[in-house]
């Protein structure tokens, strides 16, 4: 009688994706060696210096935030993060919070002492740089990243059987026709079809910001069911060879036995930002009050003080 092992990947697809499955016993060693495989240290000095949550605690599991990064790696060019989502996990609440922050955002790159669009962080220095831009922006510890290739994305959908998602404007793009209302994305070329479009979008980026995350939580949702996904082996070969995570295996069990519950309950939002052009190139600019907003809501998530908090009480 095979005896089931429970386990969490967070997978993500430019766009990113988490993605809960049961997998038989059987194929633990598999799913080990594609954990291994996949995990790399955000910095050793960095992961000495600042205690990642408790997730291994059964009673009272700590919240944790993850950037998931979909990165469009080009030849003989470290790329650059094309998508950026941020994403908190409340087990005790059983909430979770996504929202992307739109690659064009202009801040402060952290290590560069200049500013710039966020996503040109990766560019100038990869995963570090990156989450410690996002962690500035935000003014946020960043736990967890998740890094993806951009080019893995169809690949994915196509391990885990397709998605259905709810769409909220008639389109055609790449060759594919998309109607309002819920439709089911079959294949991996056309889910990169209906996250990919932009122009015809009236919201433009943030528009295609919101099917990303359609898509993220479609398959969050079909690989909680264990029974949906029949390629195990095609996901832990695209996991192996596009994924990377300061995740370990052990954290991947402890967050799939203590977080579940939590993608029951998803909020998303957008970043409210100013289109503005400086020295000719095109920014988002982000106010003050917005992002002071975005950060307050994540630390209460978070179970952080926030800098209202603070200020009331020095008051």
């Amino acid at each position: 009688m095979l005896k089931k092992f429970i386990w969490a990947l967070v997978i993500v697809v430019g766009i990113a994706v988490i993605g809960v499955a049961g997998y038989a016993y059987y194929l633990y060693d598999s799913v080990k060696d594609t954990a291994e495989n996949i995990h790399e240290p955000i910095d050793p000095e960095r992961e000495k210096a600042v205690p990642k949550p408790k997730v291994n605690d059964k009673e009272a599991p700590e919240p944790i935030s993850i950037l998931l990064m979909g990165v469009d790696e080009r030849e003989n060019d470290q790329g650059r993060s094309d998508t950026m989502i941020v994403m908190t996990v409340n087990p005790k609440e059983e909430s979770m919070i996504m929202f992307n922050i739109p690659r064009d955002t202009r801040t402060e790159i952290i290590g560069m002492d200049f500013d710039d669009k966020i996503n040109h962080a990766y560019a100038f220095g990869g995963t570090k740089m990156a989450v410690e831009t996002v962690e500035n922006f935000l003014d946020i510890p960043i736990n967890y990243y998740v890094q993806v290739n951009m080019e893995s994305f169809q690949d994915i959908v196509d391990a885990v059987g397709g998605v259905t998602v709810d769409n909220g404007l008639t389109f055609s793009y790449g060759g594919y026709s998309f109607p309002q209302g819920e439709i089911k994305l079959d294949s991996g070329k056309e889910a990169l079809a209906y996250v990919r479009m932009r122009k015809q979008d009236p919201k433009g980026d943030l528009g295609r910001n919101e099917r990303q995350r359609q898509v993220i939580k479609a398959v969050i949702d079909k690989g909680a069911r264990a029974s949906s996904i029949t390629k195990f082996d095609d996901v832990l070969n695209v996991i192996s060879e596009n994924v990377k995570t300061n995740i370990t295996f052990s954290e991947m069990k402890d967050i799939q036995s203590n977080y579940k519950e939590a993608r029951k309950e998803l909020e998303t939002f957008e970043v409210e930002a100013q289109e503005t052009y400086i020295n000719e190139i095109f920014y988002y600019i982000v106010p003050e009050e917005e992002r002071n907003k975005i950060s307050d809501r994540l630390k209460e998530h978070l179970n952080i003080k926030s800098t209202a908090s603070e200020s009331d009480e020095a008051a």
